[in-house]
């Protein structure tokens, strides 16, 4: 499979990282367990923030929720509290509790390894609904599969029908996991923003692709999905030197992303945003009750918002490139972008 670039369609005009994704900042890692039978399509994707124990050193981030359709855990405190202390976990609707689980299980594995009491912790999941190709009841997703994910971490990880994104739709055609990047300049120094998707939303009528309206051809050539519903979950990394609000303000700027591609947000859909940065890190246990942190000032986050937008464009348009077509567990069968668009105007 290809991506989305190499047919020739390019999002924006800021350049990308040298992987063109999430993992261009450093010290992020993605990882994949996929669970790909005849009755499962579905699996889980794990985002590691950081080479270290981020619970030690937590990692300053935000949650946006732009329409709350969803069953995600550990946002609340996110919002509140302006810090990541885990890694962030994808998968399905209702294996949430169960990697919730594991990701504590793992959190507790690695501060006993590092002498780190951990009493309290804050695993970050989150979901779509892969029902139309899987057999969610069966919530075939756990520790084990968590476990292989996070083993399974690299910079150059899958895109497409892999992870949690196995048995998503995007605009009724197969998504899935896509990532892209953008890197920039504030104050002579440069900054990187990455974005990863897991894509399951979007009506197939308003799909735009690099700017053009193809959704309702593609409509009368297959079966189309009618409603935008179904979920994005759109996790953002950067190294810029922000506040908690800060960051905020630039994960909201995902939507225009969305937008772009034909998303107006339905009300079926949970569209939800986690960012964090590498930037700035907040001891567990400090020394001094007063932390310095370097921010920038409001008016050079400019870059960034367009970084945002832009690379989430390319990150769900690389999610259905990259997917192939699949069959379900009802037979129920999704086509790919791949196969109904771009293998066809290749020149």
């Amino acid at each position: 499979m290809k991506r989305i670039r190499e047919y020739g369609i390019i999002t924006g005009r800021l350049t990308p990282g040298p992987l063109n994704k999430i993992t261009d900042v450093e010290g992020v890692l993605v990882g994949h367990t996929t669970i790909d039978t005849r009755d499962h399509k579905t699996g889980v994707t794990v985002i590691i923030p950081c080479k270290d124990n981020p619970f030690r050193q937590k990692l300053v981030a935000a949650a946006y929720i732009h329409n709350g359709f969803g069953k995600s855990q550990g946002l609340i405190q996110v919002e509140e509290l302006g810090t990541l202390e885990t890694p962030i976990a994808l998968t399905n609707t209702l294996n949430v509790g169960k990697v919730h689980d594991a990701l504590v299980d793992l959190m507790l594995e690695q501060c006993r390894q590092d002498g780190t009491e951990l009493a309290s912790v804050n695993p970050v999941v989150g979901e779509c609904n892969d029902s139309v190709l899987n057999n969610i009841s069966e919530r075939v997703v756990g520790l084990e599969e968590v476990k292989a994910a996070v083993a399974d971490a690299s910079p150059d990880f899958e895109e497409g029908a892999v992870g949690a994104g196995c048995g998503t739709v995007c605009y009724g055609l197969k998504g899935g996991i896509g990532s892209a990047s953008r890197r920039f300049k504030i104050g002579g120094e440069t900054y990187t923003l990455g974005v990863m998707v897991q894509s399951n939303f979007g009506s197939t009528e308003n799909l735009m692709v690099g700017g053009r309206a193809v959704g309702k051809e593609i409509a009368r050539i297959t079966v189309p999905q009618v409603l935008d519903r179904g979920s994005i979950m759109t996790v953002i990394a950067t190294d810029l030197p922000v506040s908690d609000r800060q960051l905020k303000r630039i994960i909201k700027r995902a939507g225009v992303g969305l937008s772009r591609t034909g998303s107006y947000m339905g009300h079926g859909s949970g569209d939800i945003m986690i960012g964090f940065t590498t930037a700035n890190r907040i001891p567990e246990q400090a020394e001094k009750e007063l932390l310095t942190v370097r921010v920038l000032k409001e008016s050079a986050l400019e870059a960034a918002f367009t970084a945002a937008a832009e690379a989430t464009e390319e990150a769900i348009l690389n999610s259905l490139a990259m997917a192939k077509t699949t069959t379900g567990c009802r037979g129920n069968v999704i086509h790919s972008l791949t196969d109904l668009l771009l293998s066809k105007e290749q020149p």
